[in-house]
């Protein structure tokens, strides 16, 4: 494993591994702008290094423990003491000084950034902490943990790099994690970068950090070094720019008594600055160069920027450090007009925001509470960032797909398949979405989101009497988020509960096996125990039918380190997934199982389903494993199966033998393979039939043979709800429950109980002697 990276290998992928501040500074180099050079020491290194120390179980518990003493300050600045001692005593491990050193020696010393040491020690560097969820959207970190300037030898380059490590623990970035909502063990990279010898420098934001104001630049310049600005010891030069075309609109002279400089010992002193200076430390033509290059790194990052520069003694401007402005921005009130693209309408509910357009789930961060999510098509691990989108747009995707499912069970406006959204929805402008009709209109009008809450007149929240029906009526989950309230409606129980969406969030976007080879496999048992515990206890002793992970390869391949471990498929929808990945890589498998297990011994209501179920050997072989783990030893577990594969049908009385007691109709999969037609394609949308004859008559078939075998049966979609002939249909069938989402759950209760009462009505007409 490499502990150390250079700038140009970095970008906001890597945010889990090099933190905001060195991922930044990657995604600078990308957008070409002027850098020093400089590389990252990973959180890692930290890692290891703490471990190699035998502190690392330590430090995050006393962690853990200084959380909990938020508002004790003594006892906070004790145990953040402690910490920082276990840090400074424990240092670096020997393997990465040697890659840390090597890295420092192939700095250039004769660099463009002038930053050789004047004694011919090493280059002349600054080290910042970088740590992980520092410089993100809504944390930025400012100031919070130790950055040093002028360092110029190894010596100390290290001990620089060990007190970047130990400020992580301040009583102060405790503090500011906790409000925050930072309460992972933290983990902390360092950035490594040439100093600039800088006659002058500054601050760049590409729009107003009081006012939000966007048709402004704000730049801040002083002498020297630019930590006299950041760290407010001065009030420097301000100039408001004009957005459109760089003009300088306003110039306010500062009060710099001092400036800093590097002394002749290598390190930074302060040097008085002579009174009634008369003229700006920068002129005209300077200060459009800046605003045009923050312009630039702004619509690299499509969002407003806060930005450090300096100039050197060549008079060469150098940008050294970016990061999204953290305060609220102003967006403009606009009326719905012009409609810019059309999709599918996969989630009702109308709202509006400013558009991001995102390319991977490693962006989310990047998304703004309440902005529209555009992407070219969202998977399980995009779930964090959808929960705080306004809406979701995607340019591919049926409404079947994981966008739709996803943002339909969380409440937000979802169009899919627009084919062109990516390209045509501008970053930054405000646009409604109406997830009813698949329409997005530019302006803004006030939210409609559906809610789990609203319900038709006939329910029970509105004072009217319970529906009551012979067939059970359950819902259908991925994460807790919604369990409490979903938990007190009018439910049966889950009769899905997704795992990739809690699997993703407990591993925080990592793989699995990446996970697992890590050593975190107990950390993350916990983390899905917990998850699993607080969407099964408000259903109390209801069933809740946990089904376990079915992420597709290129699904998989999309969480951080997939790359190392799935294999690139053709057609990965009938692929390397459900039941016969278990078989072959059952580690993960395990993992699920043991939370599973951890989770039952509060909540006995959590039962086990099984995907994609091919054959008879590789569902036998998976029952193997579930004996074999805690769970096998557990009364009154329930195992069922998803029928998504058409061999289902010949199957199921052998699964029935091997130890199945419930089947569920998994509808979308079962019909994309009877009618092959792919569920995620906006093109063959029209083709994608859940109510064609083949497909009922499959999942009759399904149906007819768990009432023979004695088994319970189920069948997990929106079809119920949204059309009472195949609802009806179903109860014919003598199905025994349906699962469906959970703004469904009462009108899906209503289609059942007339559905039932007709062929009560049916079966007295018929009785003899009428």
């Amino acid at each position: 494993m490499r502990h150390v990276l250079i700038f140009a290998e970095l970008g906001l992928e890597q945010m889990m591994v090099v933190g905001g501040k060195a991922a930044n500074l990657g995604e600078l180099v990308t957008a070409g702008l002027p850098v020093p050079d400089g590389f990252a020491l990973t959180a890692d290194a930290f890692a290891e290094s703490m471990r190699d120390g035998g502190v690392y179980d330590d430090l995050a518990a006393t962690h853990r423990e200084a959380l909990s003493a938020i508002g004790d300050d003594a006892r906070l600045a004790d145990l953040s003491h402690r910490m920082a001692e276990m840090v400074t005593k424990v240092g670096i491990t020997p393997r990465v000084v040697d890659e840390a050193l090597a890295a420092y020696r192939n700095l250039d010393t004769d660099s463009e950034a002038n930053g050789s040491d004047a004694n011919g020690l090493g280059a002349n560097v600054a080290v910042r902490s970088s740590a992980v969820g520092e410089d993100g959207k809504d944390a930025s970190f400012a100031g919070m943990n130790a950055s040093f300037t002028n360092v110029g030898s190894a010596d100390e380059l290290l001990g620089a790099i060990v007190r970047c490590w130990a400020s992580l623990f301040s009583p102060r970035v405790v503090s500011y994690r906790a409000e925050k909502g930072l309460s992972s063990d933290p983990l902390m990279a360092v950035v490594v970068q040439k100093m600039v010898a800088s006659e002058v420098a500054g601050i760049v934001f590409t729009a107003d950090p009081v006012t939000g104001d966007r048709d402004h630049l704000v730049v801040e310049a002083v002498e020297g070094l630019g930590e006299a600005v950041v760290s407010g010891a001065v009030t420097p030069d301000t100039f408001l720019v004009a957005r459109t075309d760089c003009s300088v609109l306003e110039t306010s002279m500062g009060n710099q008594e001092f400036r800093i400089v590097r002394g002749s010992d290598g390190h930074d002193r302060r040097e008085p600055v002579a009174p009634g200076r008369t003229t700006p430390v920068i002129d005209t033509t300077t200060v459009q160069t800046i605003a045009r290059m923050a312009l630039r790194a702004e619509r690299h990052y499509a969002r407003p920027q806060d930005m450090e520069w300096a100039i050197d003694p060549q008079h060469r401007i150098w940008i050294v450090q970016s990061r999204p402005i953290t305060t609220g921005l102003d967006a403009p009130d606009e009326s719905p007009k012009q409609v810019l693209v059309r999709g599918l309408a996969a989630a009702p509910g109308i709202a509006s925001g400013e558009v991001r357009v995102l390319h991977s789930p490693r962006d989310g961060h990047e998304l703004v509470d309440g902005e529209v999510l555009v992407a070219p098509m969202t998977d399980p691990d995009w779930l964090p960032t959808i929960r705080r989108a306004s809406a979701v747009v995607t340019d591919r995707g049926g409404i079947t797909c994981h966008a739709a499912i996803v943002a339909r069970e969380v409440g937000v406006p979802c169009i899919v398949g627009t084919r062109t959204g990516t390209k045509v929805l501008t970053a930054g402008s405000v646009v409604t979405v109406d997830g009813g009709s698949g329409e997005v209109r530019s302006g803004r009008v006030a939210p409609q989101r559906a809610t789990v809450s609203e319900a038709p007149a006939s329910s029970p929240s509105q004072g009217q009497p319970a529906v009551v029906t012979a067939t059970k009526v359950y819902v259908n989950l991925g994460s807790p988020e919604h369990a409490v309230e979903v938990g007190a409606t009018d439910v049966d129980g889950v009769g899905l509960l997704r795992a990739e969406f809690m699997l993703t969030e407990a591993l925080a976007g990592r793989h699995p096996r990446a996970v697992i080879a890590a050593g975190e496999t107990e950390a993350a048992v916990s983390a899905m125990a917990d998850a699993l515990g607080r969407i099964a206890g408000p259903f109390g002793t209801r069933p809740v039918v946990y089904r376990t992970t079915d992420l597709r390869t290129n699904e998989f391949r999309g969480l951080e380190g997939g790359a190392e471990f799935e294999p690139e498929e053709r057609n990965p929808m009938i692929g390397f997934r459900g039941c016969y990945r278990y078989v072959s890589e059952p580690e993960v498998f395990r993992l699920e199982l043991t939370a599973l297990a951890r989770a039952r011994e509060t909540h006995p209501n959590l039962h086990v389903m099984l995907p994609f179920v091919r054959t008879r050997w590789e569902l036998g072989r998976c029952l193997e494993l579930i004996d074999e783990s805690p769970l096998g030893r557990q009364r009154g577990l329930h195992r069922w199966v998803m029928a998504e594969v058409p061999s289902v049908m010949y199957w199921l009385p052998e699964y029935v033998k091997a130890g199945i007691d419930g089947v569920s109709i998994g509808s979308n999969d079962l019909t994309q393979l009877i009618l092959g037609v792919d569920r995620d394609s906006e093109s063959c949308a029209e083709l994608f039939d859940g109510s064609d004859p083949a497909v009922l008559d499959a999942i009759a078939t399904i149906i007819s043979t768990a009432r023979r075998c004695g088994i319970t049966s189920s069948l997990c979609g929106q079809a119920p709800s949204t059309n009472p002939d195949f609802a009806e249909r179903l109860v014919r069938m003598g199905i025994t429950s349906v699962s469906v989402n959970p703004d469904a759950i009462a009108t899906t209760r209503v289609h059942v109980a007339r559905a039932e009462q007709r062929l009560l009505v049916e079966a007295v007409l018929d009785r003899p002697g009428r």
